[in-house]
């Protein structure tokens, strides 16, 4: 058999066919997951469902599951969520406009838990990165608050920004 995997396409990239997986395998070819990733579950990798597993990983303050899930949002609805952005011209008002824009609010609100779980983990240049990003490129993102309204997560992005940033200058 041919040690070359097979790849077969599929809606969000390719996946090797079992016989292919078991001959790279075999001749040592095989690709590796990261061993963060594949301790993490990512349910049916639907952007709400990453998001969902993000914030419930920071609330625990599981910074390395945190930044899976979220960089697995990011990884995965990128594109689509930049793709809403730029067909703005105003951050929506109506609830149900709002979520129509489901990547854009999603991988927002993944680039903000990044950025939060990296400045928990002492590492305030990576987290101004995120939270860059997030301000710069996906400024129109809301996230739902429990308690009944949106949050817009670049607007908070940008004051951690100046926070870090600050600090850096002590």
């Amino acid at each position: 058999m041919n040690s070359r995997a097979t790849l077969i396409p599929i809606a969000i990239g390719f996946v090797m066919t079992s016989a292919a997986l078991q001959a790279a395998e075999t001749a040592g070819t095989a690709p590796v997951k990261p061993a963060a990733e594949a301790a993490l579950d990512f349910g049916n990798f639907s952007s709400e469902t990453l998001t969902g597993k993000a914030w419930a990983a920071y609330n625990t303050k599981d910074y390395a599951k945190t930044k899976g899930y979220a960089q697995k949002c990011i990884d995965m609805y990128k594109v689509k969520a930049v793709e809403m952005q730029k067909a703005l011209t105003a951050p929506a008002t109506v609830k149900e406009e709002v979520f129509k824009s489901w990547a854009l609010n999603d991988v927002g609100t993944c680039y903000y838990l990044l950025g939060q779980s990296l400045e928990a983990e002492k590492k305030p240049k990576e987290a101004i990165a995120a939270f860059k990003v997030l301000a710069d490129s996906l400024a129109f993102a809301q996230c739902w608050d429990t308690k009944g309204w949106f949050w817009k997560p670049a607007d908070a992005a940008r004051e951690r920004v100046k926070a870090l940033e600050f600090d850096a200058l002590k």
